[in-house]
């Protein structure tokens, strides 16, 4: 999938009138690619990675996309609700600061919880190898609750990657985690990328991980 920003704005307001946290936004997003967005706190990082998921839509420009979906509309703002739905649902995969794991939910039902969404349920062994693979495979049974922060982490990742999305969205993945685990997170992350070639934008202000990237994005 390629996604590219054309003179993209968004704008919140903040009592005195509208403030805008991104403006003019242009760049381009190749197939395959890994790309860093950084800046300051405020700067818009993450308002970025909800645009590309469509959870925003831009007031300004236009978001345009190439899938290998002939039903989905080459601009985000065209899609309707559902398509927006199935787009985020298909081919999105969110990975969080603070995990955002369903407290109710085991490992193993957090990770094969977007394989029913996306009736994608023949991914559940590859999902479950994976599972063992990142050393989680004693705690399928285990809650969220149970685990360090770097298990939930590997945990909140093997979900994200689960139905194999075209884009893996990471805000702040490293955030909330110490420097050994933060390492970790970075080289699964890159791992994942590589092994199913998908897209991949990472919302940081994490060094490494732009010296990984094939990109860095610099918000003001």
């Amino acid at each position: 999938m390629i996604v590219q920003f054309r003179n993209v704005g968004k704008k919140f307001p903040d009592g005195t009138g509208d403030r805008w946290v991104i403006k003019d936004a242009s760049f381009k997003i190749e197939p395959n690619q890994a790309t860093a967005i950084r800046g300051p706190s405020g700067a818009g990082k993450t308002t970025l990675l909800n645009l590309i998921a469509g959870l925003l839509r831009p007031d300004q420009g236009e978001i345009e996309l190439s899938t290998k979906d002939s039903n989905m509309p080459t601009s985000l703002h065209e899609l309707n609700a559902n398509q927006l739905l199935r787009f985020r649902r298909d081919h999105i995969g969110f990975v969080y600061q603070f995990f955002n794991l369903v407290p109710t939910l085991t490992v193993q039902e957090n990770v094969l919880l977007p394989l029913a969404l996306t009736k994608r349920e023949h991914l559940r062994e590859q999902a479950l190898e994976r599972l063992h693979n990142l050393g989680l495979g004693s705690h399928l049974n285990a809650f969220p609750e149970q685990l360090s922060g770097g298990e939930q982490q590997r945990a909140a990742i093997a979900r994200a990657v689960a139905h194999e999305p075209q884009f893996l969205l990471a805000d702040e993945p490293t955030g909330n985690l110490d420097a050994e685990n933060s390492a970790e997170v970075v080289k699964l992350l890159w791992h994942e990328h590589e092994r199913l070639g998908t897209n991949l934008v990472v919302a940081t202000h994490s060094e490494d991980i732009c010296a990984h990237a094939d990109q860095a994005i610099q918000l003001a």
